[in-house]
């Protein structure tokens, strides 16, 4: 919700306008330069719109005409911001991430770079499912609307995407792709259905991921308490990749160190392994268990296998019906007691095919994530030793010294080779093998609603489960007349659309109704870019290794353990599949704060309550009509907490350049922003102030009298040195803010500065001078990226009032075809400077910055600083006998008359 006390909307409406020589009491037709080529100088609220409508358009068709080509031989840039979920309107967070991603782009467009900064919609999940129920609508017609209304947001934000590639996740030409990919998954062994105890969201009525459930057990979306259910569910295999994830973050230098620490700390210690042992037991069951090892090169004297209380294999009743009934009672008091419980079952050695027994045990500690043990007394642990002597169990030495015995083919070999050669063997057998940590788990996928990616599996009662072949995907969602949001999938009730036949046999079958987590069609989107229009293959190679790795990649930290190490999963995966050349799909990543907006919760009942009705008369904010204490904090902006801000609100009341200026203003990209409206009046005195330079320029140019100026040619040559010093410095530390730390909010502060700087020269060099003219040009230019519209605007006004031949810039052009201004080679070393002290006779009189390259050239340096502003307050009227450089420290002494 938009909102503004009315005392401060009327004083930003009296800033925005009282700067300006609008005449209220006239009906005035406005004249906008680029429409009539006359220079209005009264920047309004109509002038304001006016340009922002024009300049939107114009500047969305020169995008339109801008591509991609692999021809061309200029070299590519491929920015990235994380695409949003069609919820029905921006928030600030998305205008934040979005004007940062653009700014970026913008940049590097100037450069001359071939850039890539596409848009798409992360459309399938549960939030659309409920409120298609919740409006008795279809999921496709509330998502496609929430597109529709979002795209002219965006739009109207003058966004500079590559439109001609967005990708939409619910769509069957997208989707088609992501089951293209789950099927190779399947295929090479990395994606497997069992059953498992998984979390269960009571409200949304699904399945959650672990990183879906908060410290508190409660659902990241819904905030319901978790349940835990036995369901068979689908999981990919990331565990295999652990070790291939883990040393990929040291290929990312320009990650930030936090991000980089969260996902090597989520993967754990990846020197271990597991191995699958199979479950012995009265019935033909082929079920077997998980166990890692920090000893995979020891597996030869593995003694026994130990489950936490929690384990799954625990709440399977098929397992639990082969226990004794005094077994089960002792499994029961787990909970309650302290102790180990034999399960008088075996697990078979994955290599010698030998039982080993299995325990449960409240008494042992396992670590976090971790619901198995492999015992291996001859590892050096202390418990396993103990463990064995306590229950009597028997084991093999296999260590000898340093030596491995007893091991068939790995006795003789050093625990190196024993470990190399076994974690091979196992991944030959398909029993594991793969380097790993004890708490990492795989990637659970599956989701029991309607509204998500098919998973393309076909269940056949002879074949069992059988991928559909590529050349029938996409398997489509059915249209359903209604949901219900209870129970298990909706897709169980559509036997039209489940009833098949078996791809392999020929035979009845059925199709599988889980449809994929959207974590899962967000994995691989980056690459759908570099080729959305392939209708033969999710992305073609050549595109793929052409555009990426991205280069920039703008989203939020929330997303560091889930979607970022998924992203990073699937390319790997790709990558050994021979399909992408890199293996890390981004290069940088920027992540940016969130926007926080003030709120306002009534003390002594925790409501919280809208801005207008707050009472700011007091030391102290109250509620209006009770005089009730408030709590006033920096939150998240959210609808529940009245807190929010609507974008289309502001850009009405502010306008599009000033709310894209303003979110990029005051603090970093990866810091948190509070909106406070009251600080944007600083960005609106800058946008009046460049304005009321170009009518400046425009009108002392347009001046009939324009070379009648009282500077002589020594006084206008000394200026347009002093100007090329301060626009070197300008251009170097904006390029570093944009292309380098993106300190977008530096930049912003700099670029005031260089406006505060051109705005001190005096109107005859201003009138005359062409140096001054392009670096009027290159301030537009560098304002450009952030502030396009009104960038464009005062670019036409500037090249209408007449411009030199030898101009660095074509005034044919828009601003944001120019070339990105560079540092003037005949003066860069001007730009290294020196501030010296400046004495007179003997006393000092105060400091100058000078050129470091006029030290060498005492006549130069000498007129530098009598020219300056010091020179000319405290030497004007006096007599030079002598200038003392001194050799040492920066200081000149003037001896004097």
């Amino acid at each position: 919700m938009y909102m503004m006390s009315p005392w401060l909307n009327f004083n930003l409406r009296h800033l925005v306008q009282s700067t300006q020589r609008s005449r209220w009491h006239k009906k005035v037709l406005r004249c906008l330069y680029s429409k009539t080529g006359v220079w209005d100088g009264d920047f309004t609220i109509e002038t304001r719109k006016e340009l922002e409508n024009y300049w939107r358009d114009h500047l969305a068709l020169q995008n339109q005409q801008s591509s991609l080509s692999k021809q061309d031989d200029r070299d590519k840039f491929y920015v990235l911001s994380m695409f949003p979920y069609p919820s029905g309107k921006l928030h600030m967070g998305h205008v934040r991430v979005y004007t940062i991603s653009d700014t970026i782009a913008h940049f590097h467009r100037l450069n001359g770079k071939q850039v890539l900064h596409p848009m798409g919609w992360d459309s399938f999940g549960l939030p659309a499912e409920n409120a298609a129920i919740d409006r008795g609508l279809q999921p496709a017609d509330w998502t496609h609307s929430n597109i529709d209304y979002m795209r002219r947001q965006l739009k109207q934000l003058s966004f500079c995407f590559n439109w001609e590639r967005e990708v939409t996740t619910c769509l069957p030409d997208y989707y088609r792709w992501t089951q293209s990919i789950f099927v190779r998954l399947l295929e090479a062994g990395l994606a497997y259905q069992k059953e498992a105890v998984v979390n269960w969201d009571p409200v949304d009525q699904t399945v959650l991921a672990k990183e879906q459930v908060d410290e508190n057990g409660c659902s990241w979306r819904s905030g319901a308490k978790v349940e835990q259910r036995l369901l068979k569910q689908w999981f990919l295999k990331m565990t295999h990749y652990s070790k291939s994830l883990l040393e990929g973050l040291d290929d990312l230098p320009d990650w930030p160190s936090g991000i980089k620490s969260m996902q090597a700390n989520w993967m754990g210690d990846c020197s271990g392994c597991a191995f699958s042992f199979r479950l012995q037991l009265p019935s033909a069951s082929e079920e077997s268990i998980s166990v890692h090892t920090q000893y995979p090169e020891l597996i030869y004297g593995a003694s026994h296998v130990i489950l936490a209380p929690t384990h799954t294999l625990l709440k399977k009743p098929e397992f639990i019906q082969n226990l004794t009934e005094e077994i089960r009672t002792k499994l029961e008091q787990l909970e309650s007691e302290r102790t180990d419980v034999d399960l008088g079952v075996q697990v078979l050695h994955p290599f010698t095919q030998q039982p080993v027994p299995l325990f449960a045990s409240s008494r042992k500690t396992f670590e976090e994530n971790v619901e198995s043990h492999l015992g291996i007394p001859c590892s050096g642990e202390e418990e396993d030793v103990e463990f064995v002597h306590q229950h009597g169990i028997s084991y093999e030495k296999v260590l000898d010294g340093g030596r491995i015995v007893n091991s068939d083919q790995l006795s003789r070999l050093s625990r190196d080779e024993a470990r190399s050669s076994i974690m091979e063997h196992a991944r030959e057998l398909g029993i594991g093998g793969h380097m790993t940590s004890p708490r990492q788990f795989d990637w659970l996928i599956s989701r029991q609603r309607y509204w998500g990616t098919p998973i393309p599996v076909i269940h056949c009662p002879t074949c069992k489960a059988v991928p559909v072949p590529h050349t029938e995907l996409p398997v489509t969602l059915p249209k359903l007349d209604s949901l219900s949001g209870k129970g298990l999938s909706p897709l169980e009730n559509q036997a039209d659309w489940i009833n098949t036949r078996c791809p392999k046999c020929g035979g009845a079958a059925k199709r599988e109704t889980d449809t994929m987590d959207t974590f899962v069609d967000s994995s691989w989107y980056y690459l759908r870019y570099t080729d959305s229009t392939n209708q033969k293959e999710a992305f073609g190679k050549e595109n793929a290794d052409w555009l990426l790795p991205v280069d920039v990649y703008v989203g939020g930290k929330e997303h560091a353990i889930m979607h970022l190490l998924y992203a990073r999963f699937i390319n790997h995966f790709l990558h050994d599949q021979g399909l992408v050349a890199h293996k890390e799909p981004f290069k940088r990543l920027l992540v940016q704060g969130l926007v926080m907006g003030q709120s306002y919760r009534v003390t002594s009942t925790g409501k919280y309550i809208t801005p207008d009705q707050v009472d700011h008369s007091g030391s102290a904010p109250v509620q209006k009509g009770t005089g009730e204490e408030l709590a006033v904090k920096w939150e998240k902006m959210s609808k529940s907490k009245y807190n929010g801000v609507d974008p289309e609100g502001a850009i009405e009341e502010f306008g599009v350049d000033t709310v894209r200026l303003f979110i990029l203003s005051g603090i970093p990209p990866d810091l948190d922003m509070m909106w406070n409206v009251e600080a944007i009046t600083g960005v609106v005195r800058w946008k009046n102030r460049m304005w009321g330079l170009v009518t400046r320029f425009y009108e002392l140019r347009s001046d009939s009298e324009r070379n009648d100026t009282s500077l002589d040619k020594e006084q206008h040559v000394k200026l347009e040195r002093d100007l090329e010093v301060q626009l070197n410095k300008a251009i170097e530390d904006v390029t570093t803010h944009f292309g380098s730390d993106y300190m977008l909010s530096v930049a912003i502060s700099r670029l005031m500065t260089m406006t505060n700087q051109l705005r001190a020269y005096p109107d005859d060099f201003i009138k005359n001078s062409v140096a001054f003219q392009d670096a009027l040009g290159s301030l537009c230019i560098m304002v450009a990226p952030m502030a396009p519209l009104i960038a464009s605007e005062m670019w036409q006004g500037i090249g209408g009032a007449g411009y030199a031949k030898d101009s660095r810039w074509d005034w044919t052009k828009t601003v944001l075809e120019q070339r990105w201004p560079s540092v003037t080679e005949c003066n860069q070393v001007s730009l290294d400077t020196v501030e010296l002290v400046i004495k007179i006779n003997n006393k000092t009189s105060g400091k100058v910055s000078v050129p470091a390259s006029l030290l060498e050239n005492k006549e130069e340096l000498e007129r530098f600083i009598l020219d300056s502003e010091l020179g000319r307050k405290q030497m004007a009227s006096k007599t030079i006998n002598k200038m003392i450089v001194a050799a040492k420290v920066p200081l000149v002494n003037f001896l004097t008359r």
